[in-house]
Formats: C-alpha cells, structure tokens, sequence
C-alpha cells in the first residue's frame, strides 16, 4: 500500500520496521546541496583538520581496557512521576538523560537534542553497547518537544525507534478526534546534511526535516537554531561512511546562548564558534569514548576543558559519559579527569560545572547540581 494513501500516523508506522541503517542521501535536491558544501567532495564530507587513527594502540586497547568500564553499582537516576504534564518553563532549563540526550527548554520551545531511547547504541537488537539503566523517563511519557536536534547520524546519537515513536505521538496528537487540532504544532528535526535522508526512509515528512550546512541558521518562534563545526565522522554502515555532515550546535535567544558540541575531536573551530556564536551561558561538552587509538575523533575531558574556554562559555554540562561502555577507559574516568581539569584551570575554576544525575532537571545556574553522585556507592 501507498503511504500516500495513509493517515500521518500510519505512514510514519508502516517504516517502524524499517531497516535500522536508514537509507543513502540520493535525493536529487539533497544531493545536489551536498555537492555543492564547501565540506564535500566527491559524495563524502571530509574535516577542516585531518582525523588521525592508530590501529596499533586500538588493538592494544582491547588487552589493557579498564575491568571497571561498566559501573558495579545501581547508579542514582531520577525519575520524574509526572513529566508529561510539565510545560516548557518560563526560564530556561535542562535534562540530562544520560550519554547525549537532553531535553532543553529555551525561548518557549520544548527541544530533544540527540534524544537516544533505545536499548542499545548498534544496529542490531540482539549486539552492540548496551544501556546501564532504563531511561529515566518513558518515552511516551516525556513531554511531546516541539524540535528535535541531531547532530549526526551514529547509532548513539540518532535512534530509529525514539524518532519514529515521537514522530507518530505528534501525529496522534495533532490528528486527535479524526481533526487537525487548531494551533498545534508540526513536529520539527534540525539535522546535518544528508541525515535527513534516514528521517524520510523511517517515515518522516520531508516538510517537517531541515538539513543544514555548518553556519547556516534556522529560526523558530523566537529560538535561532545554528549548526555549527565539529570534528568527527559519520555512517551507519560499512557503506555510507562520511556520506553525511556532522555537526555542533548553537542554540540562542535574544536572552540565552546554549552551545551543544556534539561529538567532536579538538580543534580550532570552537575559537572560530566562540567568536562568531558566543559568549555562550551554558555549552553541552562531550568528554568521554575517547582512546589513544582514535585521538581526534572525542574529545578528552582536559580538552573540552580547553575548548570551553575557547567557546568562551560559562557553565559547563558535560555529556557523552554515564550510559554506555563505548570505549576503554573506565566509566567514570570522563567525570573524574573533567573535574581535575576544570579545578585546575584559572578561567574556569570560579564558574560552574554542572553534574545532573541522569533524569534530573535544572536551570542554567545549575543551582545545587555540583555533587559528585556517580562517587556513590
């Protein structure tokens, strides 16, 4: 059957079973945009600073990998009982749901960044990083966002379930009783280049995706969205590697800077971000997965170190740590070598670095979220 001939929510639901790798970006409007970035050439995307990768030290790493990846104790979660009645909030708040996902309320916009709600990080059930505990708050219980934000298309950052499962509650709810609701609105995606061509393969409106090359902004009631450099890598299978963009984000008001750096190697860029986006109240740093035999594809917890200052940020959330073993080092090892950073760097030391345990929500200030919780036991 057509989904031509289907209601949104069965169009969406009839590519739940899907192939989880999503498909190529071959459309001809998006291929066409892709070859005409200045980050492309010849159908894949490269770094303005060149990736660096050891295959001696990552098969080394696979004997003296840390006993202590996974945590062996419950880790302290917070599981809010009634999120779903919980409006975006007047000030601007965050949740951090483990690894990358969060939940931003800025500017009267409800907003999932990398939001990841499936079992494992892989494109299999059944294999591949699996989750430390059940997230914090159910899908279908979270508050329905108003924009979802992809900064690529890894399997830890873009989930074809979660997608597809916000996808088809919008539709629900804005086809509620057989009528579009007035004033509702549409769900939309914000993604890098070409990533939007897995979101169609799943079922997606092509009208409600957005694909963005780096320094190009959208704006969205009274929120500009700007995508932004990074320094990594793309695919979702041994095929597509580097087939499409990947990216950082900033994410303002006429009165609050967010920055969400993605994944991203260090590089010189985030000077160029601090410049140009900056100053930022609040940057979403990655820390962890990193390893001597891939030194530039994550950043290391003393470099986002160096790159908030850089960005010219103020308090710091760190992300990418706290959910899945996707790396050598032990689990707690992001937090524990940012923290040393942090406290010894003279710019930073006075400002705030902001720990939220997994599910707990808080404003920019990070007012009381500063405790060492992954400490106990």
């Amino acid at each position: 059957m057509s989904t031509a001939t289907l209601s949104p929510c069965d169009a969406i639901g009839a590519h739940r079973l899907g192939p989880r790798v999503g498909t190529s970006p071959s459309a001809q409007l998006r291929a066409a945009r892709i070859a005409s970035s200045p980050q492309s050439r010849d159908g894949r995307f490269l770094n303005v600073e060149p990736m660096v990768m050891k295959v001696g030290a990552m098969v080394q790493g696979l004997f003296t990998r840390s006993r202590q990846s996974v945590p062996s104790h419950v880790l302290p979660v917070v599981r809010p009982s009634d999120v779903r009645l919980t409006a975006p909030a007047h000030a601007p708040r965050v949740t951090w749901f483990g690894h990358s996902s969060l939940r931003l309320e800025i500017g009267g916009l409800d907003v999932l960044i990398d939001p990841v709600w499936g079992e494992r990080a892989s494109p299999v059930s059944w294999a591949g990083p699996r989750r430390w505990y059940a997230p914090p708050t159910a899908l279908d219980d979270l508050p329905l966002p108003d924009v979802v934000v992809i900064s690529h298309d890894h399997y830890d950052h873009l989930d074809q379930h979660t997608i597809v499962t916000l996808a088809v509650r919008h539709a629900q709810q804005r086809t509620a009783n057989g009528a579009m609701q007035r004033g509702s609105r549409a769900l939309r995606f914000l993604v890098p280049l070409g990533v939007g061509a897995h979101l169609e393969h799943w079922g997606i409106a092509p009208e409600q995706i957005t694909e963005c090359d780096w320094w190009e902004s959208q704006q969205i009631g009274g929120v500009t969205f700007t995508c932004a450099p990074a320094r990594h890598a793309s695919g979702r299978s041994l095929l597509d590697r580097d087939a499409t963009l990947w990216a950082s984000w900033a994410i303002t008001t006429s009165a609050h800077r967010v920055f969400y750096s993605g994944d991203s190697g260090m590089t010189s860029l985030f000077h160029d971000i601090g410049e140009r986006l900056g100053p930022f109240d609040l940057t979403l740093m990655q820390i962890g997965a990193y390893g001597q035999g891939w030194p530039t594809v994550h950043l290391l917890p003393e470099q986002a170190v160096t790159a908030q200052e850089a960005l010219r940020g103020r308090a710091m959330l760190p992300v990418h740590w706290g959910l899945f073993n996707l790396a050598y080092h032990s689990w707690d090892d992001p937090i524990e070598r940012l923290q040393a950073a942090h406290t010894g760097s003279r710019a930073l030391r006075d400002l705030p670095l902001l720990t939220p345990r997994p599910g707990e929500t808080i404003g920019l200030d990070g007012a009381g979220a500063t405790r060492a919780w992954w400490r106990d036991r």
